[in-house]
C-alpha cells in the first residue's frame, strides 16, 4: 500500500524552484515560496506534492525529453477532471493548467491533494477479507458510474470520435510500436493481427478512463469509499468494454506480474473470482452479459506497448523514474497473455 500522503523523493528538482513560484502568485490563491518534492514511483508523467499559499496540491506535468505524437497529453487529463467535477465521479478540483512550457520546462497542471489510501497490491493484503470485498465492489460500481456519465451534459462530446474505437486504436497502437520501438517483440502485431480480424459486432461510446485499475484509486482513510479517480492521461470517448477488459487484467496476471490474482486463492481473500466481477458491472448498467476475451487481450496489447515505450525512453535517457531494465520482459509477457486469452 501506499498512502496518498506517502514519503515523497527529495533528489533535486528539474526545474527551477523560483520560477514556478513566481509564476504560480498570479495563478492559484496565496503567495510566497512553492516546496515542491516529487512522487516515488512513476513512470509516464512526474507527479509532485506541491506546497503554496498555505494549501497542498499535487502538480502533474509531461516528461522531458521529444515524445510519441498523443502521449503525455496531461490537457486532456485536466480537462476531463474538470469535466467530471460535480458528476457521481470523484476526481480532485483542479485549478489551474499551464500551456507555457517556459515555466517548468514543460506543460502543467495542478489539482487538489487528497488524503486517503493508493493500494498497489491487487490482493489488498493490508485490509480484512470482508473490505476486500467493498473495495473491489467499490472499484466495479464506479467503473459503471463513469460508463454512465452523458458526454454531452458534462461537455466532452468532443473529446474523442465516436464509434470504431478498437479498429482506431488498434492501428494507432501499432503504429506508436512501430515508431517508438528498440527491438523486436513478434508478439505484438502478431496479437494485433488476430485483434483486427475479431472485433465484436456492436458499438457504444462513453468516456473511457483508459488506466481503470487498484492503483490508480484513492479510497477513504477509514472506509472502503473511493473519493478520488486519478491518472486520466490515456482518457478518451470510446467502447466502455476496453476499459473492463482493461480492468480484469489482473486476473489473468501472476502475483509477480504487478501484484496479479491469477495464482491467488480469491475465496479465501474475498475477492470476486472474474466471472462475478464482471456480471456485477453489466448489472450496475442495466445490460446482459456481453463479455468476451476480446476486451482484456485488447488491454494486454496495448500495455505491452506502453512498457516497450518506457523501455524506448529509458534508451534514450528519458526514463521518469525507476529502473526499466527491470520491466523489459514485460512487454512479451503481456503480449503472450493477450494471446492466451484468445487461443491464437
Amino acid at each position: 500500500m501506499k498512502q496518498a500522503d506517502q514519503k515523497p523523493q527529495r533528489s533535486a528538482l528539474p526545474f527551477a524552484l523560483g520560477r514556478l513560484s513566481e509564476y504560480l502568485q498570479g495563478a492559484l490563491p496565496g503567495h510566497g515560496e512553492a516546496t515542491v518534492e516529487q512522487i516515488p514511483g512513476g513512470l509516464s508523467n512526474p507527479t509532485y506534492f506541491l506546497d503554496f499559499g498555505g494549501a497542498r496540491y499535487v502538480l502533474r506535468k509531461q516528461p522531458p525529453g521529444e515524445l510519441l505524437p498523443s502521449a503525455h497529453a496531461i490537457d486532456r487529463e485536466f480537462k476531463v477532471i474538470s469535466a467530471l467535477k460535480g458528476t457521481d465521479i470523484p476526481v480532485p478540483n483542479a485549478p489551474h493548467y499551464c500551456d507555457d512550457a517556459e515555466i517548468i520546462g514543460t506543460p502543467f497542471y495542478v489539482m487538489e491533494r487528497l488524503d486517503g489510501r493508493v493500494f498497489h497490491d491487487n490482493g489488498l493484503p493490508e485490509v480484512s477479507s470482508a473490505q476486500r470485498g467493498e473495495m473491489f465492489d467499490a472499484m466495479n460500481a464506479t467503473l459503471a458510474a463513469l460508463h454512465k456519465v452523458d458526454i454531452d451534459k458534462v461537455g466532452l462530446r468532443d473529446f474523442g470520435k465516436t464509434g470504431g474505437y478498437f479498429t482506431r486504436q488498434i492501428s494507432r497502437w501499432l503504429s506508436q510500436y512501430e515508431k517508438g520501438k528498440t527491438r523486436e517483440i513478434d508478439e505484438i502485431p502478431e496479437l494485433a493481427k488476430w485483434l483486427q480480424s475479431n472485433i465484436p459486432d456492436g458499438d457504444e461510446t462513453t468516456i473511457v478512463h483508459g488506466d481503470y485499475r487498484l492503483g490508480n484509486l484513492i479510497f477513504h482513510p477509514n472506509k472502503s469509499e473511493i473519493i478520488g479517480v486519478l491518472d486520466w492521461e490515456l482518457s478518451t470517448l470510446g467502447h466502455p468494454l476496453s476499459d473492463l477488459g482493461y480492468n480484469l487484467m489482473p486476473w489473468t496476471m501472476l502475483k509477480s506480474e504487478y501484484h496479479g490474482l491469477a495464482d491467488r486463492d480469491l475465496a479465501s481473500l474475498g475477492i470476486p473470482d472474474r466471472t462475478n466481477y464482471y456480471a456485477r458491472y453489466f448489472k450496475r448498467r442495466g445490460l446482459d452479459d456481453q463479455y468476451s476475451p476480446f476486451f482484456t487481450a485488447f488491454a494486454f496489447f496495448r500495455l505491452a506497448i506502453i512498457f516497450e515505450g518506457i523501455v524506448s525512453r529509458s534508451a534514450q535517457g528519458n526514463q521518469v523514474s525507476g529502473d526499466a531494465s527491470n520491466l523489459s520482459h514485460f512487454s512479451r509477457t503481456f503480449s503472450r497473455h493477450g494471446l492466451t486469452l484468445v487461443g491464437a
